[in-house]
């Protein structure tokens, strides 16, 4: 099975972000827009937080907060969970289940390198999941 690392090199894709002080407005649009469910919160490249729709609905819309006035840094998860390069999908999975999570920042060192979402590790799953039943089939056959 591929790793995280081999997968983005094969599925290159620009890698979403706001700054802290961007309000939820300007975030949900980027959201919108690119059709993505979380963004990376950078600031000077360095990740500082993530912003899901799961923020915006827990701690902007159940508040009766306004997205208009409300900076991202006011109510972006902090303690970002991330990845290695070298992890396989299954530990992404593990880990996705295990923290109750969509997304998953990848890092290589200190610098993020893109972020795998629960759709990508269940289609690379599934993927796999059929290569594997079709090497069987072959190899019972011959």
């Amino acid at each position: 099975m591929k790793n995280i690392g081999q997968f983005l090199a094969q599925h290159i894709r620009t890698i979403y972000s706001v700054s802290p002080q961007s309000t939820v407005r300007q975030a949900l649009e980027l959201m919108a827009d690119k059709n993505i469910g979380a963004l990376l919160v950078l600031e000077e490249k360095k990740l500082v937080g993530m912003f899901s729709e799961r923020d915006y609905a827990r701690k902007v819309v159940l508040k009766g907060k306004s997205s208009v006035d409300t900076l991202v840094q006011d109510i972006m998860t902090t303690e970002v969970i991330c990845i290695k390069v070298s992890q396989t999908f299954t530990e992404c999975m593990q880990t996705m289940t295990d923290h109750h999570i969509r997304h998953l920042p990848v890092m290589d060192g200190q610098n993020v390198i893109g972020l795998i979402s629960i759709g990508d590790v269940v289609k690379e799953i599934l993927e796999e999941q059929t290569r594997t039943i079709e090497q069987l089939k072959s190899y019972i056959v011959n």
